[in-house]
């Protein structure tokens, strides 16, 4: 299984400042020096975090980045010119922390779908970060996508139940059934990510918040380490 690391809040924390500090490029090289397989931004629309400039360097020197972003026409153009390797679609609302729950691919169907097709048609890979439901897997395959990324934050509360987990094994077998692949992640941590990792169906987990909070005690590049041992 493949780990891609969020480095979002890398530059949360450089933005309370705005100084510079932390550098997002060193420390880009030391998460793939961790062995992270891929970098993740989310380029959100208030731009609280990662700013454009961010995206534009770090398409230099990332060999896997993925783009986080909203299903708007900004956002679409935005990818168009910097042709990341993937794009995830998410859901925003600018009130939220961090991002609460997945698309709804069902009801937005027509608008994702023109997003993912300008998107794919520019050889740019799209996954759709959905919530764990057979019925958004279907509607993910309607349009086109080629990824979908399942939504974990229910899991990750709620570790000690079956049922999330159960829900997710079964969006991950129902989505390759259908010929979609698939991605998972939000709210993993050391503790609980052996589970999810075990889910045959997930090529990649996409994680970030816990990894930068471990680098606090361990450095950046032994947090992924730890992280990466534990996805294998």
């Amino acid at each position: 299984m493949l780990l891609g690391v969020n480095i979002d809040h890398v530059a949360t924390l450089r933005q309370q400042r705005k100084e510079g500090d932390p550098d997002l490029i060193a420390a880009t090289h030391e998460v793939l020096a961790g062995g992270a397989d891929g970098i993740t931004v989310h380029l959100r629309e208030d731009r609280r975090h990662i700013q454009d400039d961010d995206v534009i360097q770090l398409r230099h020197i990332v060999p896997r980045l993925n783009l986080e972003m909203a299903a708007t026409d900004e956002m679409v153009q935005f990818a168009l010119g910097i042709r990341p390797d993937f794009v995830c679609l998410v859901p925003e609302k600018r009130e939220e922390l961090t991002t609460e729950g997945g698309l709804d691919v069902i009801r937005n169907e027509g608008r994702i779908e023109s997003c993912v097709d300008r998107l794919q048609s520019a050889g740019i890979l799209v996954s759709l970060f959905i919530d764990p439901e057979i019925p958004q897997v279907q509607a993910a395959q309607r349009v086109g996508a080629a990824y979908v990324e399942l939504h974990t934050g229910v899991y990750a509360v709620e570790v000690e139940s079956r049922v999330p987990l159960r829900a997710l094994q079964a969006a991950a077998s129902y989505a390759k059934l259908l010929g979609v692949r698939v991605n998972a992640g939000h709210g993993l941590k050391y503790h609980n990510v052996s589970a999810i990792a075990r889910i045959s169906e997930i090529e990649e987990l996409n994680i970030g918040h816990s990894i930068v909070a471990r680098a606090l005690t361990v450095g950046l590049r032994q947090a992924v380490v730890e992280m990466k041992l534990l996805v294998l």
